[in-house]
């Protein structure tokens, strides 16, 4: 509607500049067009522009009103006053204060009333107070499309016997009914200023809630123009506060989070979350999503609604993996292989061939004996079950998140959002300087670049990311690289048998383990230090390439930051799960990266036990860093801000000024939050096959992610300005293409990197020792079949070990080969071949399984309840009978004094006038 009225800008951000420095060189103000002015309050005087006057401090701290006690504050703007100090730049700051009298002009001729007060703490700061009249929310309600109740529902669903007594059993762990009552239900309707009485008002003051107002509010000041240049005008409360004309720009409060305000009509609902929801203390109660969606909006709410719903899914796998773990743990010394390793009679007389060239030694297998039993904890038949289950698991997640969604949509007004056509970003606006004809419009409009220029954009977007994409990669060789010389290294220390102090050790500590710990740790500080990095580089990116909205703004760089982090934390799991041990030869012919560093190997056991190293030390880290960066930093901020701000001990701060000393949110908002979420839930879902754990760090963490966000933003940062969501946007497609990846990681790492199949394989087909005691089949020789035979003499002079402790001819080797002196001597054996085939068809098997049972799941459940689906048919046909329908009426009411003029008929019946109207009742 104002979009009307108001030029979009067609300045580079550069020739903004230069047009600022022009205007430094002149004393003159500014003219504006006198049919523009403000004439409200007495701000235009003549031609000239008055700035609101100041209003003294009333003394009362927890006020959420104007002076008078009756206009509520909606908004707050913050400026420091340049009449009071001696700047050097005093032509910058006088065009400051040009646009901000401007600006605040045009606000109140939009509607709005200010009063401005001086800061107490500190003099040179001025607070602006905004407040919107009655007419004025009446008329922004409409524009937005604000739903708002009609009556109440009448088809509350009704709660079976056994349904309540359920709800006396679970009632501690909701919170207090007596501090958070159940909000009422109504059917609502997009809000008509002309039907108002068809609306369900009792209260004016409480009809529209302080988050609707607020969003009002930030939606006028986005559009009120603040300067006039020729034939352009410049509007917007975003470029304000980017140029420093105003310091701050925010909603208020309503009170303090740990002390309830005694103002009268003052509603508490900052307190009350914080009682219970934000306070350590209600850990364990379920979240109180409709007073956060009435207080802070339906985007902050629906994040709540997804990361409470995705911890309580959490909490069943949990379960799950940890009976796995614990099935593992207890298995342990059970494991018929893993006590083949550890035998003295089997394990102690199988010696090993050197896994590195010349500085490594000959070592026997049953030195990796805590190594075979910690992996025996992860690798086995239950850890298949557990990834079968987690497949299920994600898309029962996955489609229950539909429903649930789809009933907050409904509950949240959110299902039909109909907001005006997303207004194009300020950034956006300010270059634009082509012209192009609006295919759906048919009008000229303006943008920032051709269709030439904008591929250009994308093509450099594109090539940074794949840049930054390729320089993880060669940080991945280089990790690779520090693998092999560690390796190398720590083989020649721990294998030594001169080394009496490292004794103690080797029972504990193998090369492997060494290696794969301290690589883990450099990894990890090389993921976040890369993370860093890229953040500027992803949001420069998406500048650069000047997306028209913010919800473009937001989908491409979700986008950009999704794909980087993807690669930046799953590629050394990928690496260790996939690449490791794979392509290394045998003893005689080893396998080299670039030509120099001799590839790793795996343990005799495989790099099941090395993937859970990794992934263990990689979300344990995130996590501890996340929380510190979420809690500490602000909190800090907080305290310094006090401090320097402090006013003396007998004033009183009033309630702006005390959410002034608030850190601000970021302007992306709950990105970095979503985003944090989505990599854990890659983690719990790609490599659970490795470590079934962690559903229950996850679990963890989440509980203490949900309390540590929800008293970061109710103690420590001013108040969101509410915005209007459906759902959680782009990312529910990316938990999908997750979800579907997860099914195949877990099947190729169950197939490739653990030891499952060809155990399975040797079960069903190369037993030595087919039966048990009892006639039962056994795993025993299974550790000598998996082992081949290398003859020491077969070693080049290059990879030759420098010393041969034992007096032994051959050695063995983790592999699938024909032993020395056999016609295929070194190639692979009939028992490699079907070992691959059982692998290959495993994966087939498994994911054809898997998926089909996704999709019959998907198909089955529906993404709308029956009793969602009815309620909106009634809250449509409510909308057309009581809304619609009044056209009717309203016809009628016009009509009547036309159809007054009639005449009985000789039969006494009443006939309509010859009038010309052809109306049937």
């Amino acid at each position: 509607m104002e979009n009307d009225i108001l030029e979009m800008e067609s300045l580079s951000d550069a020739e903004e500049l230069e047009g600022d420095a022009r205007l430094e060189m002149i004393e003159e103000d500014v003219v504006y067009p006198e049919e523009f002015l403000p004439t409200y309050h007495g701000i235009q005087e003549g031609s000239t522009v008055v700035k609101v006057q100041l209003a003294d401090f009333n003394g009362k701290p927890d006020s959420l009103f104007f002076n008078d006690g009756v206009r509520r504050i909606d908004f707050i703007l913050v400026y420091e006053d340049e009449d009071r100090k001696e700047f050097e730049k005093r032509h910058t700051f006088a065009r400051r204060k040009r646009r901000r009298e401007y600006f605040e002009a045009s606000l109140m001729k939009m509607g709005m009333e200010l009063e401005a007060t001086r800061s107490v703490a500190d003099d040179n700061l001025v607070f602006v107070k905004v407040h919107m009249p009655w007419d004025t929310l009446c008329t922004y309600a409409e524009v937005l499309h604000i739903k708002l109740p009609i009556q109440p529902n009448d088809l509350s669903s009704q709660r079976s016997p056994w349904w309540h007594w359920l709800s006396v059993v679970t009632k501690p762990f909701y919170p207090d009914e007596s501090l958070i009552s159940k909000e009422a239900e109504f059917f609502t309707a997009p809000f008509e200023k002309d039907r108002l009485e068809y609306f369900y008002v009792k209260d004016r003051d409480v009809f529209f809630t302080s988050s609707m107002r607020s969003r009002m509010a930030y939606y006028i000041l986005s559009r009120a123009p603040y300067e006039i240049r020729g034939s352009m005008k410049k509007f917007g409360i975003r470029k304000l506060l980017d140029g420093g004309v105003y310091k701050a720009a925010y909603p208020l409060h309503d009170c303090r989070f740990n002390v309830k305000s005694q103002e009268e009509g003052c509603p508490n609902e900052r307190f009350r979350l914080y009682s219970e929801w934000a306070h350590p203390k209600s850990f364990y109660k379920m979240q109180p999503l409709d007073l956060i969606r009435k207080y802070y909006g339906e985007k902050i709410g629906i994040y709540f609604a997804w990361l409470g719903f995705y911890t309580i899914m959490l909490a069943l796998a949990a379960v799950v993996g940890l009976s796995c773990f614990i099935y593992g743990y207890k298995t342990q010394e059970t494991s018929t292989w893993s006590k083949e390793v550890c035998d003295p009679e089997i394990g102690g007389k199988i010696v090993m061939c050197p896994q590195c060239d010349q500085e490594c030694k000959y070592w026997r297998l049953n030195s990796t004996c805590e190594a075979s039993k910690k992996l025996c904890i992860f690798d086995n038949f239950g850890t298949l079950v557990f990834a079968v289950f987690m497949a299920i698991w994600v898309t029962l997640f996955l489609e229950f998140w539909k429903r649930y969604q789809a009933e907050l949509e409904y509950q949240w007004d959110t299902v039909e959002f109909l907001e005006q056509q997303e207004t194009p970003r300020p950034e956006y606006e300010a270059k634009c300087i082509y012209e192009r004809k609006n295919p759906v419009t048919g009008v000229k409009e303006k943008v920032p670049y051709t269709a030439c220029g904008r591929c250009v954009r994308v093509s450099i977007g594109i090539g940074t990311v794949l840049f930054w994409i390729l320089l993880i990669l060669a940080s991945i060789v280089a990790i690779t690289v520090y693998r092999l010389a560690a390796f190398f290294a720590f083989s020649a220390r721990l294998r030594a048998q001169d080394l009496k102090e490292l004794e103690p050790l080797k029972e504990y500590v193998t090369p492997q383990m060494a290696t794969a710990v301290t690589a883990s740790l450099i990894s990890f500080v090389v993921i976040m230090i890369l993370n860093m990095l890229y953040e500027r580089v992803a949001i420069w990116i998406t500048n650069f390439e000047l997306p028209r909205t913010k919800t473009d703004y937001e989908n491409s760089l979700t986008l950009k930051m999704f794909l980087f982090q993807f690669v930046n934390y799953y590629s050394s799991c990928f690496y260790i799960a996939f690449a490791k041990g794979k392509a290394v030869g045998y003893p005689g012919r080893p396998v080299y990266l670039l030509g120099k560093y001799r590839n790793e190997e795996c343990d005799p056991g495989g790099c099941l036990i090395e993937l859970t190293t990794q992934l263990s030390i990689i979300m344990g880290g995130k996590a501890i860093w996340n929380n510190i960066q979420e809690v500490l930093l602000p909190w800090v901020k907080n305290v310094i801000f006090r401090k320097c701000t402090r006013a003396s001990s007998q004033k009183a701060i009033p309630r702006w000024e005390q959410d002034y000393q608030l850190q601000p949110m970021s302007k992306l908002g709950l990105f970095y939050e979503y985003l944090e979420m989505v990599i854990q839930f890659g983690f719990v879902t790609l490599f659970v096959a490795s470590f079934p754990l962690a559903p229950v760090l996850a679990l963890v963490n989440n509980l203490f992610e949900i309390r540590v966000d929800a008293w970061k933003i109710t103690t420590q940062f001013r108040r969101i300005v509410p915005e209007k969501a459906q759902d959680i946007g782009a990312w529910q497609p990316i938990l999908q293409g997750v979800a579907i990846l997860a099914v195949a990681t877990n099947a190729m790492i169950i197939a490739f990197t653990s030891d499952m199949i060809p155990r399975l394989v040797y079960y069903w087909s190369f037993s030595v020792y087919p039966y048990g005691e009892h006639g039962s089949q056994t795993m025993r020789g299974y550790i000598e079949s998996s082992l081949s035979v290398f003859n020491i003499s077969d070693f080049s002079n290059y990879s030759r070990p420098l010393s041969a402790p034992y007096n032994i001819t051959t050695c063995r080797y983790r592999d699938f080969r024909y032993p020395p002196g056999h016609p295929k001597e070194y190639e692979y054996n009939i028992y490699y071949w079907h070992v691959i085939a059982a692998k290959m068809a495993f994966i087939i098997v498994v994911e054809h399984i898997v998926y089909l049972t996704k999709f019959i799941l998907s198909y089955v459940i529906p993404d709308v309840p029956y009793a969602v689906r009815e309620q909106m048919k009634r809250e449509k046909y409510l909308t057309q009978v009581i809304l619609h329908e009044t056209n009717l009426k309203l016809v009628t009411k016009r009509l009547k004094p036309a159809l007054d003029v009639t005449h009985k008929n000789s039969d006494g019946r009443m006939a309509k006038d010859e009038i010309g109207l052809d109306l049937e009742f």
